[in-house]
């Protein structure tokens, strides 16, 4: 019915930049709210940014000024751009989306299968 696909991870050292995208496919009537998560080796998922349907923007401590959620609407796709990498950010990122179906307008949550951000000091 829906799927969401992650893609951008990578190897990337300190310092340095990627950008996640969580695209949305299938039956969709509307997205509201959508979150990136994040599990390192051994850790507890935790919740790195969250973007409203209005676009109002929340993110962790640990991210606030370096990591920048975005949506597209139009494309069914969400961002996250991420600046300043440390190799504390290293784990599999997975985005987690509310979804309205076209064949009922109930909103369900899907995830992604996730994409790995590994940076080296």
């Amino acid at each position: 019915q829906v799927q969401l696909v992650e893609s951008g991870g990578g190897l990337v050292q300190a310092g340095g930049s990627l950008k996640l995208s969580c695209a949305a496919s299938g039956s969709i009537f509307s997205i509201n709210a959508v979150d990136w998560y994040r599990q390192a080796p051994g850790k507890r998922r935790e919740l790195v940014a969250s973007i409203t349907s209005g676009g109002r923007e929340i993110y962790a401590d640990s991210v606030k000024g370096r990591f920048t959620i975005s949506r597209d609407n139009a494309k069914n796709t969400v961002y996250l751009q991420m600046n300043s990498l440390k190799p504390e950010d290293t784990a599999v990122y997975y985005c987690n989306a509310q979804v309205a179906l076209a064949s009922n307008n109930r909103y369900y949550s899907y995830w992604g299968q996730g994409t790995q951000v590994t940076v080296s000091s």
